[in-house]
């Protein structure tokens, strides 16, 4: 895929050649299981995201009617449905649309209802997935963006 950032596309960018084989030129791709589009949008990543989301709403509905305890209900929830929300969300949740995240705290929203407790939004999962991924690189000395980290003040 070619990403253009010229302000004016008046004419499409000249093809790309690897190899002796020209670079197709596709508007938007499946990578590691998130879709990235041309253009840079996740709109595609979203619909994906949600309708994977969905089909697994539907598990969750169901084992509701086994009498399932409230103990055992978040735990599906988090390992069958929240596992797909939160996929790569580092990645993508900064540049999403509010219409996007919308939709996605909307299946949250509804998994919610069905377990009958508190799950917290897609915001909530993003920023401690933030704050994971930053205490891991500022821990590890050997990390590339290490040096990125101020040094957290003495307790003393």
């Amino acid at each position: 895929m070619i990403v253009d950032f010229r302000r004016k596309k008046s004419s499409p960018p000249s093809p790309l050649v690897i190899d002796g084989r020209t670079v197709e030129i596709v508007q938007h791709f499946k990578y590691i299981g998130s879709a990235i589009s041309s253009n840079l949008k996740w709109e595609i990543n979203v619909v994906n995201t949600v309708k994977k989301a969905q089909q697994r709403l539907y598990f969750l509905r169901m084992i509701t009617s086994f009498g399932l305890t409230t103990k055992v209900m978040p735990n599906f929830y988090r390992a069958i449905l929240e596992s797909v929300l939160i996929f790569s969300i580092t990645v993508w949740f900064g540049s999403i649309t509010q219409k996007g995240t919308l939709r996605i705290n909307r299946v949250v929203k509804t998994a919610s209802r069905i377990i009958g407790r508190y799950l917290p939004n897609l915001e909530i999962l993003y920023q401690q997935r933030l704050l994971g991924r930053a205490t891991l690189v500022s821990q590890d000395s050997s990390h590339p963006a290490h040096d990125l980290f101020e040094p957290l003040p003495s307790s003393r």
